[in-house]
């Protein structure tokens, strides 16, 4: 294993910009950790998606959190992990959020891996909802929030049920529906 992979066990470690770590795919271009769908038979036993949070939380994937997942020597990896072993179902996310993650972690495969593997999955479609943006746009211009954020915020609305996972401290103070907290799950502090 390259160092900054993701084992199938979940043990990690090394160099952020190796080549191997850019593109943090296993095999066929699948992401290290596979679906609850798809959970491969060599992993029977440790399948990372035994019953959790997630059955009882549903969640939407931010930027944060994905980028934590894959970056060994990122500060929240272990949380991001931690999270990624408890999903009974994929995550929800846009594309706004899978742009930014290709961005920060160079690697537009290893982000199509997660889709692909069911980790992720698209769940929102942003010119069905122009109007709703620009007015999040308006609303938290003082934030300067960035198109996935404004997104997530959208998809948590349509989503009552969804925690957005983040790293993100703003999702503390931005509402959905203008009045209601939006649920988080963060790394610890």
């Amino acid at each position: 294993m390259a160092e900054g992979d993701v084992a199938p066990n979940g043990n990690s470690g090394g160099a952020v910009n190796s080549s191997a770590t850019r593109d943090r795919t296993v095999g066929k271009g699948h992401a290290a950790i596979s679906s609850t769908r798809r959970c491969d038979q060599r992993w029977s036993d440790q399948c990372f998606f035994p019953e959790g949070i997630f059955s009882l939380v549903k969640g939407i994937a931010d930027t944060g959190f994905i980028v934590a997942f894959a970056r060994a020597n990122d500060q929240h990896h272990r949380w991001a992990v931690d999270i990624a072993r408890r999903i009974t179902e994929p995550l929800l996310t846009c594309e706004a959020v899978l742009a930014e993650s290709a961005f920060h972690l160079e690697s537009s495969s290893y982000v199509f891996s997660l889709v692909l593997d069911e980790m992720l999955q698209i769940s929102f479609d942003c010119g069905r909802n122009v109007e709703q943006l620009a007015e999040l746009a308006e609303r938290y211009r003082d934030r300067k929030p960035d198109l996935a954020d404004l997104c997530l915020i959208r998809m948590s609305e349509l989503h009552p049920r969804h925690s957005v996972i983040t790293v993100d401290s703003d999702f503390r103070v931005y509402r959905r529906n203008k009045r209601d907290a939006i649920p988080v799950i963060c790394p610890p502090k």
